[in-house]
């Protein structure tokens, strides 16, 4: 009798492993946005607050990088899944070796801009000391350079202040962030001190949902129903903007930000608009081939990548 336990547990281990492998948990799927805890990312808080990733029977756990430890870097040790991107971004790393997926599109424009502290077109400064951040510079270096900028760069973890402080004469700035904390400093922005980038011949589209091309090559059925239920928060964040915003403001807290509500408000709504497809009007939500080519002649005209990457390499 003292052996039924044991043979017991052993008929459960064998049934279990009997199992079809889709009645299985799967593991969790890591997902690490590029930035700290903000409206950028609502969309991915809202899917997992609202239980749509449930829904769709997948376990996803939201991270944030730190000052040590990059999204992208998270992905290269194996420590997370996922991450958000933005297209030059994700050419690059595809450029240096890493084979990635887009699983989804949420950027439709471009958000980047450059601003000067004086009234005047901050492209046509001389020798100009601009203000940008110690990461996600390739799309601002890459545009300077097709301008035939003159300009010094000053390496800043927050454009603003140094901005603010007036120790720079212009900073590189997305219009659904560092433009609004620039206002609400109390600058009122001229447009001739602004360049966007989206009107000025350079509408690339940036941030994406992305998995290395072995993650989704090893777990597509998970991945594709993380990017089915990613675009299902995008859109319920649409139509419920201050259900959205609740959410956002628990994860800043959770995380302790410092911002401030009115900020992170504004941040949606342009992030929002940003998804509309320029042509269509609609929340297209893949990428555009036109907007992919025009990245990659880019890319390559300022030698930041190597070879052309192109929609076929990006897609599933």
């Amino acid at each position: 009798m003292k052996r039924q336990p044991l043979l017991l547990c052993a008929f459960a281990l064998l049934l279990c492993a009997s199992l079809p492998a889709q009645n299985r948990k799967a593991a969790p799927l890591v997902f690490t946005p590029q930035w700290t805890a903000q409206a950028q990312f609502a969309g991915y808080y809202v899917a997992k607050e609202k239980g749509f990733y449930d829904e769709e029977g997948v376990d996803v756990v939201i991270t944030h990088p730190n000052v040590t430890q990059s999204a992208i870097d998270r992905i290269r040790a194996d420590r997370s899944h996922a991450t958000t991107l933005q297209l030059v971004q994700a050419m690059k790393i595809m450029d240096e070796g890493i084979p990635l997926v887009n699983l989804l599109q949420t950027s439709m424009n471009s958000a980047f801009e450059f601003i000067s502290r004086r009234e005047v077109n901050p492209v046509g400064q001389k020798g100009a000391k601009v203000a940008v951040w110690t990461g996600f510079t390739d799309m601002v270096k890459a545009v300077a350079q097709d301008l035939n900028m003159d300009c010094q760069w000053i390496p800043a973890a927050s454009s603003v202040a140094l901005f603010v402080a007036g120790a720079v004469d212009a900073s590189a700035a997305m219009t659904y962030n560092e433009h609004y904390q620039i206002r609400q400093a109390g600058f009122i922005l001229e447009e001739t001190a602004i360049f966007r980038f989206g009107e000025n011949g350079y509408n690339i589209q940036e941030d994406g949902l992305y998995v290395t091309r072995d993650y989704y090559n090893k777990h597509k059925d998970q991945a594709d129903k993380f990017a089915r239920a990613s675009r299902r928060g995008w859109e319920y964040a649409a139509t419920h903007p201050e259900e959205a915003l609740d959410i956002v403001m628990a994860y800043v807290d959770r995380n302790h930000i410092a911002t401030n509500r009115i900020l992170q408000q504004l941040m949606l709504k342009e992030i929002l608009k940003l998804q509309l497809d320029p042509d269509s009007g609609v929340r297209a939500f893949t990428l555009r081939p036109d907007m992919v080519q025009q990245a990659c002649d880019l890319l390559l005209r300022c030698g930041i990548i190597r070879k052309p990457v192109t929609l076929t390499d990006l897609s599933r």
